[in-house]
């Protein structure tokens, strides 16, 4: 059988090679070129030491140069499957650092940008409503129904208060507004008693003091100041007309503070005789201590007493927060998950011998470090996913998002922490690398004779580590054994 240089057939199978080492990934692909090369030399040897005829050995040199694709293929899918990291960073303790940074700092990015979230975190700062209770008729449908007439709110203001040390009123309807002499459009307007935002306790915006022209002070929600004003600042001062009558702007109420009912886009404060008479309004009272010593549940019914002892059923309804913020429910579950860890997996890192080329106390520091680094970027993104997941989509002060977040909450820190505890496990304790090439060692017949499980081996050449198939009162959790420098030369180079 003549070398593949001088026939035809030679050229080709050379060319079919060389056009296999083209599918293997570059880096790899000379490697792989001279590996076939030599075998396609070694082929042909073997078909003429074994007196095939010509054609016959032909076909079987062809059919490994065809054969090389698949092998071409099989390298070129593995190569795909693995991560493209620089050797230096792959397996790495600072690989699942970055991992687990990159995975923090997409769920706190996606909780700065969900609309709903954000809402919901800009409410935090005006949770506490503390003392403050909604009067409404106890006859009323629901708590968003205006009950109270002014006649009524303005009694309860001038009489004498034991249970109370100040009201507010307020009344909702559409109002058209102009501003810059044009129109701005119709927004739903709060005739306010002056002191609302004082017994509320809301701090407001670019906040001026009143003019002395006398004109009411209308406040802004944030939503309309952004939307109508562009957000800008020098509005607040500026004089506008609400339904032909003049106001001016005298700040801008954050997000998220108003918690009373009606969806209001502005307010205009009034002195107390300017409410419309006839028409049902809103009262927000401040209890005295008195008073909140005696409101011992949510609602509480409250009887007042007319002219010739004549009863009516109030209720008042507190705006304390019923509802835990989300940091508290967040702990709550992190803590649930901390205690149901070592019921999903072992908590134990494994037994080690105590040879003495067991590793320094800097690296025990360095290994105990990790696993806490590893600790302190799971919870954060396990509170910011919990976040994202229960208020994406959610309405402020519904009761929903709260069950939602203590569910995906103890879920992630579970599976978290329980990932955290089990990579650790199958990290070297010297170099903090995962260890690999998982080998059977043993009998399962003889699991009480001798040993029976898996080793796997650092790629340092620092640690083997044993792990039972079976757990026995003898052998049961894995075993760190430290190689001496004995071992040293099956990891050379």
């Amino acid at each position: 059988m003549n070398a593949p240089e001088a026939t035809g057939l030679g050229v080709l199978q050379r060319a079919l090679v060389r056009g296999a080492s083209l599918v293997v990934p570059a880096d790899a692909r000379a490697e792989w070129r001279r590996e076939w090369l030599a075998e396609l030399w070694h082929v042909r040897r073997a078909c003429a030491a074994g007196g095939r005829d010509g054609w016959r050995g032909e076909r079987e040199a062809t059919c490994f140069c065809l054969g090389a694709f698949q092998d071409a293929f099989c390298v070129r899918r593995h190569a795909e499957r693995r991560p493209a990291l620089p050797g230096w960073l792959e397996g790495s303790p600072l690989q699942c650092l970055l991992v687990l940074g990159a995975a923090l700092a997409g769920c706190w990015l996606a909780a700065a940008m969900l609309p709903g979230v954000r809402a919901e975190r800009s409410l935090q700062s005006y949770r506490s409503y503390a003392g403050v209770v909604l009067i409404r008729d106890a006859n009323s449908r629901n708590d968003a129904t205006a009950s109270i007439l002014p006649s009524q709110f303005r009694a309860w203001a001038a009489g004498r208060r034991l249970y109370f040390d100040d009201f507010a009123f307020y009344q909702v309807a559409p109002r058209r507004v102009s501003a810059g002499g044009s129109l701005t459009g119709v927004w739903r307007v709060a005739s306010a008693s002056s002191n609302l935002f004082a017994l509320l306790r809301l701090p407001l915006e670019f906040a001026q003091r009143a003019a002395a022209d006398g004109l009411p002070a209308m406040v802004l929600s944030q939503r309309v100041w952004e939307k109508e004003f562009g957000g800008d600042p020098r509005v607040v001062g500026e004089v506008v007309r609400v339904s032909g009558r003049e106001a001016r702007i005298a700040g801008v109420a954050p997000r998220g503070s108003w918690r009373l009912p009606e969806k209001v886009d502005a307010w205009m404060l009034v002195p107390d005789s300017a409410f419309a008479a006839g028409r049902a309004g809103y009262v927000a009272a401040h209890l005295t201590h008195t008073g909140a010593s005696l409101m011992w549940a949510p609602r509480q019914l409250i009887t007042e007493y007319g002219p010739h002892d004549t009863e009516r059923d109030l209720l008042g309804v507190s705006l304390d927060d019923q509802m835990p913020p989300p940091d508290a429910v967040f702990l709550f579950a992190m803590l649930l998950a901390m205690l149901a860890v070592p019921a999903v997996t072992t908590v134990s890192m494994g037994e080690c011998n105590f040879a003495s080329h067991r590793p320094s106390w800097q690296r025990r520091v360095c290994r105990w470090g990790f696993f806490l680094g590893k600790v302190a970027l799971v919870l954060p993104a396990a509170y910011f996913a919990s976040f994202d997941l229960a208020y994406a989509r959610s309405t402020p002060y519904a009761a929903l998002p709260v069950y939602l977040q203590a569910a995906a909450a103890f879920s992630l820190c579970l599976l978290g922490l329980s990932w955290a505890c089990s990579d650790q496990r199958r990290r070297c304790p010297v170099c903090l690398h995962r260890v690999t090439h998982p080998a059977r060692v043993g009998l399962v017949s003889q699991t009480f004779l001798g040993w029976n499980g898996t080793e796997l081996m650092c790629m340092g050449g620092h640690t083997l580590l044993h792990v039972p198939a079976l757990p026995t009162s003898w052998f049961a959790t894995q075993r760190w054994l430290y190689l001496d420098g004995s071992w040293d030369f099956l990891f050379a180079g």
